[in-house]
């Protein structure tokens, strides 16, 4: 494992100064195994961080420019405070900036301040990877100006952050799993409370493998805007015939009753997302009940709705979840992400990895694509590290 300290001492010429103070943050990918593609605002989510992580160091400078440099890559970048705004080719330092404009609003001496970066949390598959630069840089500036925000609070400054530089925000979800997650644990993370419940792990008998599909995923948002658009047109419905404001109040029942008047495509929507909010809850219980195989089942029936009700996945994943499902040693399988490509997670015993790797140069020679596996465990949140 990589440790930035040393790295930014050396980038930045500080060795030789040991009373130039550096701070450093780390903070967790993490992965959604149940509750995405849920109800906007109102999401609720079986979720971890990974042992995948950033770390982040900074220091102050003596002028007012800012110098960013990402150790895994030999990149630089810099600005400086009167020019701080977001630019398309700065890409991973703009997650950095969000957070200095964070603390600039609230009114920090900030001036000039040197960053590097390292990080191994697998980019563009849905694992929260900017999250995690923006959590680290948000914690480690927190520290260096030794601002008393509580956790809670620097979320909703982030939020504002962003919306104030990138003009908009992401939901919260990610932030507090990045700083609320424990060892070796899962989370129950609702949306609508703002609430992260850990829940111990059952599977110490298992690893878990994230398949990246590498499918090129061309579209996804236009596609992911529609059914965004079909649930807020089923609430509308189910609100003016059901009195329901919040699916989370509704059943399948309800959608079936306003046939003829709920579009199909609408109803597959709604249905999903109804029945995935159960499978959390029932995936919590199989959890705190130490019933593995009632896990197994949960996740695989939500695979099928991801399929055949949202149709989010793809030919290619749904190759990938089949074939794992089939192996011996494996306890589930299940896309991950935004769909149409990207990863799909697999929980499986160490003795069945080796038949799961074979698998894939079935894989690559059907569909032409060479998948990419990363292996990865429960993990801790964001936390400050020791130079």
């Amino acid at each position: 494992m990589v440790h930035i300290g040393p790295i930014h001492r050396k980038e930045y010429d500080l060795e030789a100064d040991r009373s130039e103070a550096v701070v450093i943050a780390e903070a967790p990918g993490r992965v959604h195994y149940l509750g995405e593609h849920g109800e906007p605002k109102a999401g609720l989510f079986l979720s971890s961080a990974i042992n995948r992580r950033v770390q982040l160091a900074v220091s102050a400078r003596k002028d007012n420019s800012l110098r960013f440099y990402a150790a895994d890559s030999e990149e630089r970048k810099r600005t400086s405070l009167a020019n701080l705004k977001y630019k398309r080719e700065d890409r991973w330092a703009n997650y950095i900036k969000v957070a200095i404009y964070l603390f600039v609003e609230l009114g920090c001496p900030v001036k000039g301040l040197n960053f590097s970066l390292w990080g191994n949390i697998p980019q563009h598959v849905s694992l929260a990877s900017s999250q995690a630069i923006e959590i680290a840089a948000a914690v480690a500036l927190r520290e260096l100006f030794k601002v008393p925000l509580d956790d809670r609070t620097l979320v909703s400054a982030l939020l504002a952050a962003q919306k104030g530089f990138f003009g908009k925000s992401n939901p919260p979800i990610d932030y507090l799993i990045a700083l609320y997650a424990l060892e070796n644990c899962f989370v129950l993370a609702d949306e609508t409370t703002m609430e992260v419940t850990p829940i111990a792990s059952i599977l110490s008998d298992y690893t878990i493998l994230l398949t990246d599909s590498r499918v090129p995923r061309a579209g996804v948002e236009e596609e992911l805007r529609e059914r965004r658009r079909a649930i807020r047109k089923g609430l509308e419905i189910l609100g003016s015939k059901k009195q329901r404001a919040s699916l989370r109040e509704a059943a399948v029942a309800d959608l079936t009753d306003l046939a003829g008047i709920l579009p199909e495509n609408i109803r597959r929507r709604n249905t999903h997302i109804i029945q995935e909010l159960r499978r959390v809850r029932d995936a919590q219980e199989a959890l705190a009940g130490t019933d593995p195989q009632a896990l197994a089942k949960t996740i695989l029936h939500s695979h099928e709705n991801l399929r055949d009700l949202y149709e989010v996945s793809c030919p290619e994943v749904d190759w990938l979840v089949k074939r794992a499902q089939e192996i011996d040693g494996v306890l589930g399988s299940r896309m991950t992400g935004q769909g149409f490509g990207g990863c799909t997670y697999t929980i499986i015993r160490e003795s069945a990895v080796e038949e799961y790797t074979r698998r894939l140069d079935d894989y690559e020679r059907i569909f032409g694509f060479h998948p990419v596996i990363y292996r990865v465990r429960l993990g801790s949140g964001a936390r400050l590290l020791r130079e």
